[in-house]
C-alpha cells in the first residue's frame, strides 16, 4: 500500500455514489448541505457556478471539475447568486428524463463519497475546502480518461455498470487528490511525498506496518542515518516516524474495529500490542473512547468486542 491508498481507505464508508444531470432551464439555482463526506461536481456541458458557504465562489467551465473534500455546504447556480435557491434533491426531481441531455443547456457529473471524520489521515484533513481542476489540455490526461470513461458509463443501464461505477468513482477521487497534489505549493503532505527520504520511509510503513520496526531498523533500509531520518521526518510529517507509526497503526485498527468483526485480541495484535488491555489504553488515549464502545457506536459489521 502506499500513504494516499491508506489514508482513503481508512476514511472511506460504502461505496461511492453520482448522478448525471441536465437541465434546460436558464436563471436555476439549487441547495447542497453539509455531508459527512467528500462532494464533486464536473461539467460536460455548459458552464455553472460553485457558491460555497465559506469562501469565494468558483466558475466552472466545460470539463472543469471540483472536488469538495470536506462535504462543505455550497449552492450550485447559473450565476454567483443563491438566490431563488431550491433544494437538490428537489431541483434534481425536476429536470427531465436522461433521454433529454441531448437538448441541456447544463450537464454535469455530480457524486459523493461517504468518509469517516474521525481518525482522518492528516493527508486529508490537510486539504482545501475547495479543489478547483480546470480543464487543461494536456494536464492529468488520467484524470481526463477517468472522467471520460465515468461521463459514458453515468446513468446507464449497461452490463457490468454496477461494478464499473464504483470503481471509476474510486479512481476519480484518488486522481483528483493527486491533481491538487502535483499543483499545491504550500500543503505539507505534497513536499512529504516528494522528499527522497520521508517518501522512502513512509512507503517502508505502509508497506508492512506490522513489522517491528525502530527508528534504526528504518533508517538502514532507506540507507540513511538515524538523524538524518528524523530530521527529516518530523519536519515534514509533523512527528517523529514511530511517533507517526503508532498513530497509523491505531488509526488502521479503528477502521478494523468498524468494517470487521475480528475479535479485540486480533486487532489489538496487528495494531502491534501484546494485550488487548495495552491496546484498549492506547486507542483510548488516541480516540477517546474504549475499543469496544467505538465498534458499537461506529461498526457496519456488527460488534464482537469481547
Amino acid at each position: 500500500m502506499d500513504v494516499l491508498s491508506d489514508a482513503i481507505a481508512a476514511v472511506r464508508l460504502g461505496q461511492p455514489s453520482s448522478s448525471r444531470l441536465h437541465t434546460r432551464q436558464r436563471d436555476w439555482c439549487t441547495r447542497l448541505d453539509p455531508y459527512s463526506g467528500a462532494g464533486f461536481h464536473i461539467v460536460l456541458r455548459g458552464s455553472c457556478w460553485v457558491l460555497p458557504d465559506e469562501g469565494e465562489p468558483v466558475r466552472l467551465g466545460t470539463g472543469d471539475a471540483i472536488l469538495l473534500p470536506h462535504g462543505a455546504g455550497h449552492f450550485l447556480a447559473d450565476r454567483p447568486s443563491a438566490a431563488g435557491a431550491v433544494p437538490f434533491e428537489q431541483w434534481r426531481a425536476a429536470q427531465p428524463a436522461g433521454n433529454d441531455s441531448g437538448t441541456a443547456e447544463f450537464e454535469a457529473l455530480c457524486g459523493k463519497y461517504r468518509l469517516h471524520r474521525q481518525g482522518r489521515h492528516p493527508l486529508v484533513a490537510e486539504l482545501p475546502p475547495i479543489i478547483h481542476l480546470p480543464a487543461r489540455l494536456g494536464e492529468h490526461p488520467e484524470l481526463r480518461a477517468a472522467i471520460d470513461l465515468l461521463a459514458a458509463e453515468a446513468d446507464q443501464r449497461r452490463p457490468g455498470s454496477c461494478v464499473a461505477v464504483p470503481s471509476l468513482l474510486d479512481l476519480l477521487l484518488v486522481y483528483m487528490i493527486r491533481a491538487w497534489m502535483a499543483e499545491s505549493r504550500t500543503g505539507t503532505w505534497p513536499a512529504a511525498l516528494t522528499d527522497p527520504v520521508t517518501a522512502a520511509a513512509l512507503r517502508a510503513l505502509h508497506t508492512d506496518p506490522d513489522a517491528p520496526w525502530t527508528n534504526d531498523r528504518l533508517a538502514v533500509e532507506i540507507g540513511v542515518s538515524r538523524a538524518t531520518l528524523t530530521r527529516r521526518f518530523a519536519a515534514l510529517v509533523g512527528r517523529p516516524p514511530m511517533g507517526y507509526l503508532t498513530w497509523w497503526r491505531l488509526t488502521r485498527s479503528a477502521a478494523l474495529l468498524r468494517d470487521t468483526t475480528e475479535p479485540l485480541a486480533t486487532v489489538a495484535d496487528r495494531a502491534g500490542y501484546a494485550t488487548a488491555y495495552a491496546f484498549s489504553h492506547a486507542f483510548k488515549k488516541q480516540f477517546g473512547t474504549a475499543p469496544g464502545r467505538y465498534r458499537h457506536d461506529h461498526g457496519v459489521a456488527g460488534s464482537s468486542a469481547g
